[in-house]
């Protein structure tokens, strides 16, 4: 029979300790867009009910980023499936993959531009695409991508 919760003391600790925010994935592309002269904000709260945090805001240009690790999120590329408590972990991650989702659309709604990051992006690239978004939406308010 498979739990629906950690599968000892041990692996529950493993998951505490796991950085939600300053992953070295955000903190390398916050540097990269830095030097490309671009400033944002951190760890923006857009959203009160439910509460939804942003790793990385553009506010003038309504755009936020969310920079996601490849197992927590479930990257197509690179997403595992532990066989160890199976169930729990299925559950974990697809309850992470619909919150995302929410998040997008809820925010959408608002008005923002949502650019997800996979941990696993080139940091230069990932930077490249979001200053693209910004410089268009500052200039003139289009959004190259709808």
């Amino acid at each position: 029979m498979s739990r629906l919760s950690p599968s000892s003391p041990e692996a529950s600790r493993r998951m505490a300790r796991v950085r939600q925010k300053g992953t070295q994935a955000e903190l390398d592309l916050r540097r990269v867009l830095h030097a490309r002269g671009l400033r944002y904000r951190i760890q923006v709260p857009l959203l009160a009910k439910p509460r939804r945090v942003a790793d990385i805001v553009f506010t003038s240009a309504r755009i936020a980023v969310f920079v996601d690790g490849c197992f927590w999120h479930g990257c197509p590329e690179h997403a595992s499936w532990p066989k160890s408590n199976a169930a729990f972990w299925r559950k974990k991650i697809e309850t992470n993959r619909s919150r995302d989702a929410d998040t997008d659309q809820r925010l959408r709604a608002l008005g923002w531009r949502i650019v997800r990051i996979w941990e696993h992006e080139d940091v230069s690239d990932a930077a490249g695409r979001i200053a693209e978004l910004v410089d268009a939406r500052k200039m003139n308010g289009t959004d190259p991508c709808r």
